[in-house]
């Protein structure tokens, strides 16, 4: 017999101009909104127990910073922390929270984020209706495309630009299914989609939640009773740009910075694709009745990515310019300053350990499906790496969910390197850990 309950509430948290914006390895700072910065929370209840789901349009909150958030959303709920899911979609173009720059307007804004999600998450609560639920599955192959490429010279690049002669094949590839959970009440229907790729497609210096808002915006202008919630996936080498692109795939695109190509344009179309891909599933969900609904959180122990001592005057020669704002005098370009930056700035951050880090993965079982939170930017490999857990239909990887800490790559990108690999802060076999530990706390549900 079904027992689900499920309440939903948004709220919009788009910070003032000015605020700086995280994503890249330059300060920026906001000067426009193309378009609002959502949080929107779905409150799901069965028998005695009850879960948050809240997704926003934010880069990522790490876990310091995340606490007190969690406290304030415990308070005005009434819930245990480990009955949270906190989500970031990993907008490229959000208000920074956990910002490079500890800034009075970022200060302000985490402080206000706080009491905006517990209102949210209340709001959601109180909102709890009854529901059904039913999920589906579908194959997306043509929109996400692994960022991580052979090169001819054996080298292993990131974003290393599109048609660039030098490119062999590319490294892996995105988790290419999209998933849909529909909770139907009477009046309205409570959509989750989810997808792994990265919000990156903007750029600039003007507020957006890049492709997920549009995703969201469209689904629920073809669905008027429809109010839909976004969860990213495993996006941490999964990116928009095809680098050999055929006829029109290059529209409304520029090239930026860093080798990638951006734009407004084509953040509607990637958005566009995901909803009407969503769209095909939605009226062929299967439903199932729901009468357990449980959660857990694991804490888990990532031994760190610390330096040799050969490394380090070079890292702090590079981090020294960096951070002076003289890149110029850094000999790479493009997406490659990027990685050497990021590198050694992980190297002298790290040069003094810890030896580890803890951190916590959560999970959430609805019925058949499971949902499995990575704090920070997990590859697409962890993802498929965790399915079959247990009996579950199938399983909802989230990044970013209760922190972000940085990207998890699979052991094998250490020796060929990239952008990811060379700027993590965790030790070579964090991937396979994390498919691990996260099986593990799916199979303890």
């Amino acid at each position: 017999m079904n027992k689900l309950m499920a309440g939903f509430a948004r709220v919009d948290i788009t910070p003032p101009m000015g605020i700086s914006i995280n994503g890249y390895f330059m300060k920026r700072y906001s000067d426009g909104v193309l378009d609002p910065l959502e949080a929107s929370a779905l409150a799901l209840s069965c028998g005695d127990k009850t879960v948050i789901l809240l997704t926003l349009d934010n880069l990522g909150i790490p876990q310091l910073y995340l606490q007190p958030m969690q406290e304030a959303i415990c308070r005005a709920t009434g819930l245990p922390k480990e009955a949270l899911f906190i989500h970031c979609t990993h907008s490229h173009t959000a208000g920074a929270v956990g910002a490079k720059w500890e800034e009075p307007q970022n200060l302000q804004y985490r402080n206000d984020l706080a009491a905006l999600l517990a209102q949210v998450a209340a709001d959601a609560l109180a909102d709890r209706r009854p529901a059904r639920m039913g999920w589906r599955t579908t194959d997306m192959p043509t929109l996400g495309f692994s960022r991580r490429f052979r090169m001819k010279d054996g080298t292993v690049r990131t974003n290393p630009g599109i048609g660039n002669p030098d490119i062999l094949h590319a490294i892996g590839g995105p988790d290419e299914k999209l998933r849909l959970l529909r909770f139907d009440r009477e009046e309205d229907s409570l959509v989750l989609m989810h997808y792994g790729m990265h919000p990156d497609s903007v750029g600039g210096t003007k507020l957006s939640a890049d492709w997920p808002g549009f995703a969201r915006r469209t689904f629920e202008q073809a669905i008027p009773n429809a109010k839909v919630l976004f969860f990213n996936g495993a996006e941490g080498d999964v990116g928009v740009q095809n680098v050999f692109p055929t006829s029109g795939d290059m529209n409304d695109l520029t090239l930026d910075f860093d080798d990638v190509y951006r734009g407004y344009g084509a953040t509607r179309r990637y958005g566009r694709i995901l909803a009407g891909t969503a769209l095909q599933i939605y009226d062929i969900v299967e439903y199932v009745d729901v009468e357990t609904l449980s959660f857990a959180q694991s804490k888990v122990k990532i031994p760190a990515n610390v330096p040799t001592p050969e490394q380090m005057p070079q890292a702090r020669e590079y981090a020294e310019l960096h951070n002076s704002d003289r890149d110029d005098l850094i000999p790479y370009t493009g997406m490659q300053l990027t990685t050497v930056v990021a590198e050694a700035l992980r190297m002298v951050r790290l040069e003094n350990g810890p030896e580890y880090f803890e951190m916590y993965l959560s999970a959430i079982a609805i019925g058949p499906v499971a949902l499995l939170g990575i704090p920070g930017e997990p590859f697409a490999a962890i993802s498929m790496g965790v399915q079959g857990a247990k009996d579950f239909g199938t399983v909802v990887l989230t990044c970013n969910t209760n922190g972000y800490e940085g990207y998890f790559p699979m052991e094998d990108s250490y020796t060929e390197g990239g952008y990811e690999a060379r700027s993590s802060n965790f030790r070579a076999g964090v991937g396979e850990l994390l498919i691990a530990e996260g099986r593990n706390l799916l199979n303890q549900l």
